[in-house]
């Protein structure tokens, strides 16, 4: 079972045969309470992390993903070619193979990586420390978090690194990266968490990371960022920069999150359910929180609440700003959805919520989200524009599957046929079909009676991305 709470050993200086720090001392009599001080003395200067490196580098594996992908022929379009070969021209397939890091958690075999190390791979395998290589499957995976949880089999009890308490971090304290940049081996950086709860990195949707300074390079993502009692804190994901390498700005999934991640893995689960509370926020600026009479911008400002649902059951309102959920503050809307996500489906939530009548607190239910009604999905066939997308009535779930907004609705693209008619027309996954031929669109039905008849063109309108964009084909 994967426990973040057993206590991990600190470091004995002993091994590198230099004296205690008194600092160190308190620290492994406090146990999990960690005494920060500043180094006082040249021995404390003198102090290794090689005891900690000794503990811990034996779980970060090496994930080695291959993946088949065609390439388009260069004659493909060629009028003198396709004479012969017709529009199916011959391509090319080829192997193209990626290098990331991984952690073992479990002893059994359950190994964490990001998402986008093993995206599309047909095979995956992993390296551990010690040389030996198992062909590892796919657990769970989740894009919007870009978390990945592996299994191997194999000879075990495996090493593994513990989870530690990510929430518990403060800024200034030191880490350890571990990892396999640019496939060089494995290479431990050391440096400081920079900053906290960071978002709008333009890393993917998730923005709840932890920012450090430890060395992170091409290679190392998927890898262990450890704390100084040899925990994990954090899964490193990816780095700013111009140049493709690292400029001191690293970030890190928090492990809590990853360990919500890999317990739903754990207990057999497809897919890490997120809580659902029926309401959308948005970031709160300055202007609007001066308008609330708020201090300052911090929070999450409620943009819209569904009729019916949990936040509106409990009286959360249009224009509220929730700044803390169960007593731990909420900087921004990415931050709200990180809280929700690490509480997980079940039970109930605390929001603290300040607006124009002051500060109240309401408690929410966290269940999960509606699921999808049956007939709501549709393969388009015929000779219709349209032929070839599979369609969808818009749910939260979906929606949240699809990383659209969730209060978003309306009739959605979730496939498109290879070839088909759809592809040459341009339709693609996430589009809004939201009218034919002058007919409004809003559920799958409407679309089925729209594209019954035989009219002489075609005219519809499709929502892509938020923009309106009309068609229209004789």
């Amino acid at each position: 079972m994967i426990d973040g709470d057993k206590a991990a050993p600190v470091p004995d200086s002993s091994a590198t045969g230099a004296t205690p720090a008194p600092q160190a001392e308190a620290a492994a009599r406090a146990g999990d309470e960690v005494v920060r001080q500043v180094p006082q003395s040249r021995g404390d200067m003198l102090q290794s992390f090689s005891p900690l490196v000794k503990q811990t580098a034996p779980a970060v594996v090496n994930v080695y993903a291959d993946r088949t992908v065609q390439s388009r022929s260069p004659f493909a379009g060629d009028p003198f070619f396709e004479q012969f070969f017709g529009q199916r021209m011959p391509n090319r397939t080829e192997k193209q193979s990626s290098l990331g890091s991984g952690v073992m958690v479990e002893a059994s075999g359950i190994i964490i990586t990001n998402n986008h190390v093993i995206e599309g791979a047909d095979d995956i395998r992993v390296a551990l420390a010690d040389g030996r290589e198992f062909e590892s499957k796919v657990l769970l995976k989740d894009e919007r978090f870009d978390v990945a949880i592996l299994k191997i089999e194999g000879d075990g009890p495996f090493p593994t690194i513990e989870f530690g308490d990510s929430d518990a971090l403060e800024v200034g304290d030191l880490v350890l990266a571990i990892g396999n940049p640019f496939g060089v081996g494995q290479t431990v950086t050391s440096g400081i968490i920079s900053a906290l709860a960071r978002n709008r990195v333009g890393i993917s949707d998730f923005g709840f990371f932890i920012q450090t300074d430890a060395a992170i390079n091409p290679g190392n993502s998927g890898g262990a960022l450890i704390d100084m009692n040899g925990r994990l804190i954090g899964i490193n994901t990816a780095i700013f920069s111009r140049s493709g390498g690292s400029n001191g700005i690293g970030f890190a999934i928090p492990a809590n999150l990853v360990r919500a991640v890999a317990l739903a893995a754990e207990a057999g689960g497809d897919r890490f359910e997120r809580p659902y509370i029926g309401a959308t926020f948005e970031t709160l600026t300055p202007e609007i929180a001066d308008a609330l009479g708020l201090e300052n911008s911090n929070g999450a400002l409620v943009s819209a609440v569904e009729d019916g649902g949990p936040a509106a059951k409990a009286g959360l309102k249009p224009g509220d700003v929730v700044v803390a959920m169960n007593g731990q503050s909420v900087q921004h809307p990415d931050a709200l959805g990180y809280r929700l996500a690490t509480t997980g489906v079940g039970g109930t939530a605390d929001f603290t919520v300040r607006g124009r009548g002051g500060e109240r607190t309401v408690t929410i239910a966290l269940v999960p989200m509606p699921a999808d009604a049956p007939g709501s999905k549709l393969l388009i066939g015929g000779d219709s524009p349209f032929a070839g997308v599979t369609v969808a009535d818009l749910s939260p779930r979906l929606a949240s599957d699809l990383r659209m907004p969730p209060n978003t609705s309306g009739v959605v693209v979730v496939d498109v046929t290879r070839r088909s008619l759809a592809e040459r027309y341009g339709f693609e996954p996430r589009d809004i079909i939201a009218a034919v031929n002058g007919a409004e669109i809003r559920q799958v039905d409407d679309l089925r009676t729209a594209l019954g008849g035989k009219p002489g063109f075609w005219k519809f309108d499709v929502i892509r991305n938020g923009r309106l964009m009309r068609q229209f084909i004789r």
